[in-house]
């Protein structure tokens, strides 16, 4: 699968620190996948920063809004 391609697959996401100093991003997905990611600090700060340059990029080319079908989000 890469990066463009569309899944139906659906997955909680939840970021937050850890007890050992970390910033974990923990996917748990549909058939029992739980996938603990740990990172420094200044690692989670790439992170955002990749995020936020994605989302300037999708809004640039306009597909910000309404472009497609939402996917529902689980929490």
């Amino acid at each position: 699968m890469g990066i463009d391609k569309e899944s139906e697959i659906a997955a909680n996401l939840q970021i937050g620190p850890t007890s050992a100093g970390m910033v974990r991003i923990y996917i748990e997905a549909d058939g029992g996948i739980e996938l603990p990611l740990d990172f420094e600090p200044e690692e989670a700060e790439e992170i955002a920063e990749e995020l936020r340059a994605a989302a300037e990029a999708v809004r640039a080319l306009g597909n910000g809004k309404g472009g497609g079908k939402p996917k529902p989000r689980r929490k």
